[in-house]
């Protein structure tokens, strides 16, 4: 809801092409001849300023570059890569442990082939065979710092009236989630199956969703990878209503996760939201509640998750573990001319657990974006975790301070 710097991977640029009726060139020789190139270059300085440790920041440029065949019956491919730098004289002293190492990894470089596919299109039917982007709830893009989350997937989409069916296998993923240091690392010892059916029509919304997440390998778990083997069901549906110029949206959620492996993830997570829209203010308000599972926690996935209270640096799963936790964040962002204010407050509680530990995290979120046109973004946004159980703790007693810019071409 209140992640605010979601950047597009590519904005394509036509090449001028000849296409038929259904916009496939008419020859093979077409598919290279009017193929489609794109990219984003952008800048990121992100600093921490940590109550209980030290202060660490850094700056990044960083460019995507894409470039996709046109499509012959049926069929086109594509590719990109995806790099980032550290500017070193305006970034911390790594060996003072100044260095923020989230925007290039802690050598303070970043570069890997992020997408390289093969597609295939027939009427409602797409599938697509190798590294991609993907959105769906428990994985995603989460596209707000140098490096977005891309997946090695197998993947399959049928539009059919007002459905979208899809399923597919992912093998590895990469990105700032994933931790930069590491490029590929494998999303669990088996992959993650997952399935999804979108039901729109008009104003109303169902996506229901399962995944088979299998458990990290027996050396993923020795060298630090999270056990997070679980099955998953996530529903949402969502309603947009006009009244008198006032727009009005409420959406409902629920997820359910089941161990597996023992991987010591199992929750259940019920979610609401309201939004209100009028005049180019936007009023929203959100609340998840987590049951607690004994000795259990909750899993969001690959990428920023689905719940409604998720905010720039804080979400549920942080305190889900053996308690019962609930999360309540309202928000208010403002758009005037080519500006967009932002303002959110978070309220994170957990119940105590098995050993009495209870927890309390407020995080607040102020943000401005400039988008003079479609292709330039500018945003700056400043990040206060303040841990109210214990103000000694490293973990949420800090403020990140972050600036963007960002260029479509």
């Amino acid at each position: 809801m209140t992640r605010m710097v979601k950047l597009s991977l590519v904005t394509a640029i036509a090449l001028g092409t000849a296409l038929s009726a259904d916009n496939e060139v008419v020859t093979l020789k077409g598919m290279f001849e009017d193929g489609k190139g794109s990219g984003n270059v952008r800048s990121i300085y992100s600093g921490y300023s940590n109550d209980n440790d030290t202060d660490t920041y850094a700056t990044a440029i960083g460019l995507q570059l894409k470039y996709e065949l046109a499509k012959y019956k049926g069929f086109n491919a594509g590719v990109a890569f995806t790099t980032s730098h550290d500017i070193h004289f305006i970034s911390g002293d790594k060996d003072k442990g100044e260095r923020n190492d989230e925007l290039s990894s802690s050598k303070g470089s970043y570069t890997e082939l992020t997408e390289a596919y093969i597609n295939y299109e027939f009427e409602g039917l797409n599938l697509r065979i190798g590294r991609q982007v993907i959105d769906t709830p428990l994985a995603d893009s989460d596209d707000i710092r140098m490096v977005p989350n891309t997946f090695e997937a197998y993947m399959t989409t049928y539009e059919v009236g007002a459905f979208s069916i899809v399923a597919g296998h992912l093998n590895r993923w990469q990105g700032a989630d994933a931790g930069l240091d590491d490029g590929w690392v494998k999303t669990g010892k088996d992959g993650v199956n997952l399935a999804g059916v979108t039901f729109s029509n008009n104003n109303f919304k169902v996506n229901g969703w399962c995944y088979n997440i299998s458990n990290a390998s027996a050396s993923d778990i020795i060298n630090g990878a999270d056990n997070n083997g679980n099955n998953a069901i996530y529903i949402d549906a969502s309603t947009k209503l006009n009244l008198s110029g006032v727009d009005l949206t409420l959406a409902a959620q629920y997820l359910s996760e089941s161990e597996q492996d023992s991987s010591n993830v199992e929750a259940n997570i019920y979610g609401v939201m309201a939004e209100v829209v009028v005049s180019g203010l936007s009023i929203n308000i959100a609340y998840n509640k987590s049951r607690k599972e004994v000795g259990k926690h909750s899993f969001s996935g690959y990428g920023g998750g689905a719940l409604f209270t998720n905010m720039d640096t804080m979400i549920l799963d942080e305190i889900t573990e053996d308690r019962d936790a609930e999360a309540i964040v309202a928000g208010l962002s403002y758009s005037i001319g080519d500006f967009n204010l932002l303002y959110a407050y978070g309220d994170f509680k957990g119940d105590a657990d098995s050993n009495g530990a209870k927890a309390h995290i407020v995080e607040q979120d102020i943000g401005v974006e400039y988008t003079p046109n479609d292709n330039f973004t500018f945003s700056a946004i400043y990040v206060i975790d303040d841990n109210k159980e214990d103000a000694t703790s490293t973990d949420f007693n800090s403020k990140n301070f972050r600036v963007l810019a960002s260029y479509n071409f």
